[in-house]
């Protein structure tokens, strides 16, 4: 991951480097203190690197969003980093000191994803795409869920994230973070930049970012806003191809693209 930032904005790296106090790209697996801001160095590089392309909308899946209000002008690269490495240090404090919690997708029958985390008090922190939702919660909570849900013939896959993000048990973490947003210049966006959390152009960013801590991603209402204005073309700008999947599951009529593929030099 370290790699494209060196590559392409050795200056960012270096100063990720200097805000986490250690090499976040080396330990992307020890906690979302280290995670977030390499994702976020990750993600503005390939955008760097395809060109800094321009859309017509914009939209970032959590964390994500720091980055497409970069690209819209809204937040500069270095305060996006410092957001960035913020909100996965406060995320891992509350982590750290609450009970064991974490994130499990469940794919297949929506009905009985939902009625899964009902019983065991589980919330539906993400709904990524038809079929595809993320539980949230404790632990012990979701070891329960897996196991009914493979009972029921759902696929289940944990996240490797650690702690029950996107739900109140971050709530700890939002204050602080209203506090960093209030220290950063706040522009508004060259063009429209979504919410994942409202499916909507962002109105009042420092707030609904805060908000985003503990509300849940609506991934899927998101691409159809962005349909239902006109979205034709989705370009995945990031390390992976995630949401190119989610695309291409929620939206069967649109083009999806990666930037930071071989797909770039025809996704630009």
């Amino acid at each position: 991951m370290r790699d494209v930032v060196d590559e392409v904005l050795p200056e960012l790296a270096d100063r990720a480097v200097d805000e986490v106090e250690a090499d976040p790209f080396e330990r992307v697996g020890d906690g979302t203190q280290f995670a977030q801001p390499a994702l976020y160095c990750a993600s503005i590089a390939l955008w760097a690197r395809g060109g800094s392309p321009r859309a017509d909308f914009i939209a970032g899946h959590s964390l994500g969003e720091i980055g497409a209000l970069v690209a819209g002008g809204s937040i500069s690269i270095e305060d996006g980093l410092w957001l960035a490495a913020r909100r996965g240090e406060l995320m891992q404090e509350v982590a750290d000191a609450g009970s064991p919690g974490g994130m499990l997708a469940l794919l297949g029958d929506e009905s009985v994803t939902r009625r899964i985390a009902a019983a065991h008090w589980l919330t539906v922190a993400n709904d990524n795409a038809p079929g595809q939702l993320i539980l949230s919660g404790s632990s012990e909570d979701l070891d329960a869920a897996a196991e009914e849900a493979r009972a029921e013939r759902l696929k289940t896959m944990p996240l490797a994230v650690s702690g029950a993000f996107h739900t109140e048990a971050m709530a700890p973490a939002v204050p602080e973070f209203r506090a960093a947003l209030a220290r950063i210049d706040v522009r508004p966006p060259r063009v429209p930049v979504y919410s994942s959390v409202t499916a909507r152009p962002f109105d009042d960013i420092r707030s609904e970012l805060a908000d985003a801590l503990v509300k849940p991603v609506c991934w899927r209402q998101t691409l159809f806003a962005l349909r239902d204005e006109g979205a034709e073309r989705f370009v995945e700008v990031g390390p992976g191809k995630v949401l190119k999947g989610l695309v291409r599951r929620t939206l069967s009529e649109v083009e999806a693209a990666v930037l930071s593929s071989r797909e770039m030099a025809h996704a630009a």
